[in-house]
C-alpha cells in the first residue's frame, strides 16, 4: 500500500465496464476512497458509490465532481476508463471495411477520445489548484500497432473496426499534451496501455494472439493492478507523459 494513496480520492470513469471495477479495487484495496462515473446505475465493490453520467456530457460531470467534493473531498487521482469497442465476434460483424458506417466510427471517437478530453477537463483543474495529482488514461495496444486482421479471418463478417486504434492513439496525444500542459503545477498524465485482456474470446483467436506475444498468454487482470498503482502513486512521481505498455512483449 502506498502511503501517499491512504485516505486519498480516486475517481474511475467506465466504473461498470469490464475493467472498471479491476481499477476500483485496487485503489480502494490501497485505501483511497473511490467514486466511479458510469452512464449505468448499480454498485461497484470498492466503491464509495457510482454516480450516473455520460463521460461525453461536461454538464453532468460537473455535477459528479461537485458530489465527490462534498462527499469525498478533492479528487488527487483519475482515471480515465470510459470506452467502447467492438468485441471479435459474430454478433459484431459487419461485413468488412465497408461495412463500417461514419456514425460508428464517430461514436467510438466520441466516448474514447472526447470522453477522455471532457473529463480530464472537468476533474484536472482541482487537482491543479491543489498542486498535485496523478492522472491515469486507459489506452490500448492498438494505440502503437494496427490489429492483426489474421486475428480475425475465422470470424465469418467481422473485421476489427479502425476507430477504436484511432481512439486510443487520440488518448495518448492527449495524455502528452495535458503532461505538458499541468507538469508545472504537479500533476501528472500518463497512460497505461494493456495488451489483450483474457475474457470470453474463442479459442482461435487465443491461439493467434497468445502465438504473438512473447510471454505466451493474455493478461489477467492481476497483471494490470500493479502497474495502475504504480501510476497513480508517488512511486511514478518523476514520471509524465508516458505511456506504460502492458502487452506481455507484443509490441517489442
Amino acid at each position: 500500500m502506498s502511503a501517499d494513496l491512504e485516505g486519498a480520492v480516486a475517481v474511475v470513469t467506465g466504473a461498470h465496464g469490464r475493467l472498471g471495477p479491476v481499477w476500483i479495487a485496487a485503489l480502494a484495496g490501497s485505501g483511497m476512497r473511490v467514486a466511479g462515473v458510469d452512464v449505468q446505475a448499480g454498485d461497484v465493490q470498492g466503491a464509495a458509490f457510482v454516480a450516473d453520467a455520460d463521460v461525453t456530457d461536461a454538464a453532468a460531470l460537473r455535477e459528479v465532481r461537485e458530489r465527490i467534493e462534498r462527499e469525498l473531498g478533492t479528487p488527487s487521482v483519475l482515471v480515465n476508463n470510459a470506452g467502447i469497442d467492438q468485441p471479435p465476434d459474430p454478433d459484431a460483424a459487419v461485413g468488412g471495411i465497408e461495412g463500417v458506417s461514419p456514425e460508428q466510427f464517430l461514436r467510438v471517437l466520441d466516448v474514447n477520445t472526447r470522453g477522455t478530453f471532457v473529463a480530464t477537463q472537468a476533474f484536472g483543474p482541482a487537482m491543479v489548484a491543489a498542486g498535485r495529482g496523478s492522472i491515469v488514461n486507459i489506452g490500448s495496444l492498438y494505440a502503437s500497432v494496427a490489429p492483426e486482421p489474421g486475428f480475425y479471418d475465422h470470424i465469418a463478417g467481422f473485421v476489427k473496426p479502425p476507430a477504436y486504434a484511432a481512439s486510443k492513439a487520440g488518448v495518448v496525444a492527449l495524455t502528452r499534451y495535458f503532461a505538458r500542459l499541468w507538469g508545472p503545477h504537479g500533476v501528472r498524465v500518463n497512460a497505461l496501455s494493456p495488451g489483450g485482456v483474457s475474457g470470453d474470446q474463442d479459442d482461435e483467436f487465443r491461439r493467434k494472439y497468445c502465438s504473438r506475444v512473447p510471454l505466451g498468454r493474455m493478461a489477467e487482470p492481476g497483471d494490470l493492478t500493479g502497474p495502475l498503482l504504480f501510476l497513480a502513486s508517488d512511486a511514478s512521481r518523476y514520471l509524465t507523459g508516458h505511456e506504460l505498455r502492458v502487452d506481455g512483449g507484443f509490441t517489442a
